[in-house]
């Protein structure tokens, strides 16, 4: 997840894109790029390939739960790219699909409060284990 393909890749899935030529010509990526990111994505259970053309043959990439779930890390980023990165403003707004401004926010499920870190702790439910098969 630590690129900008993957991210950039994702949102424009989030935002409706599931062809390879879509993704390419939209984020202007080499062909092999493009086909490592995706390849990881689906092996990671982000995306599912769905052949959608024989002859060639051509797969569209949808996502899934996993992929889905991950816009919520997209709109935290954004929001955050709106508020202290951009001084004359972002050049881009999210929307409805009815108009209205979406102002996303992080926040506690059990609460329904926005997430604070001044307000957070974090326990240890388990500790990792590594195994060394070299």
């Amino acid at each position: 997840m630590g690129d900008q393909w993957t991210l950039l890749i994702l949102r424009n899935a989030c935002f409706g894109m599931q062809r390879f030529e879509q993704f390419q010509t939209d984020l202007n990526i080499s062909r092999a790029t493009l086909t490592n990111r995706l390849t990881a994505l689906v092996q990671e259970g982000f995306f599912t390939r769905e052949p959608y053309q024989d002859n060639p043959p051509r797969d569209r990439y949808v996502l899934t739960d996993k992929g889905r779930a991950f816009f919520d890390v997209i709109l935290a980023m954004w929001r955050f790219g709106d508020e202290w990165l951009f001084s004359n403003g972002a050049p881009v707004e999210i929307r409805t699909r009815d108009g209205a401004p979406i102002v996303p926010v992080v926040l506690n499920e059990t609460t329904g409060a926005p997430t604070d870190c001044r307000e957070v702790r974090v326990r240890i439910r388990r500790r990792l284990t590594t195994t060394n098969d070299d």
